[in-house]
């Protein structure tokens, strides 16, 4: 399983690649895993803004449903819209198949996100 020690994770499965005070967010290869082949993953394209914590979207799979968790607050840049045509995406290469883009509004969230290591320790146990 892939574990990149660059990112930063949360406890939900969602991952966060910080570039400055930008954060991609995704899914993590564990929990794309566990989902099984994604068929459609629907995030508001007029989305503004996520609080840390709360629901963004959902992301389905063949057996289930679930909510996408925002691991920071702030203004949302983008939303994959490549996504709509190939939810697929996600489970060729869980980081490149990254859902939004966000100007981080407080970076004392990173500090609540668990690392590489921490994360790793979660899904093990």
């Amino acid at each position: 399983m892939n574990v990149p020690a660059e990112l930063k994770y949360t406890n939900d499965h969602e991952w966060i690649k910080i570039e400055g005070n930008v954060g991609t967010i995704g899914i993590t290869d564990y929990a794309q895993g566990e989902l099984g082949d994604i068929v459609f993953v629907d995030i508001d394209p007029d989305l503004e803004e996520i609080e840390k914590g709360e629901s963004f979207g959902t992301i389905e799979a063949v057996k289930t449903v679930s909510d996408l968790y925002a691991p920071v607050s702030g203004k949302v840049l983008e939303v994959n819209t490549g996504l709509e045509d190939a939810p697929e995406t996600i489970n060729q290469d869980a980081y490149s198949g990254w859902l939004i883009k966000v100007e981080i509004a407080d970076m004392a969230d990173i500090e609540a996100l668990l690392d590489a290591e921490g994360y790793k320790a979660t899904i093990s146990g």
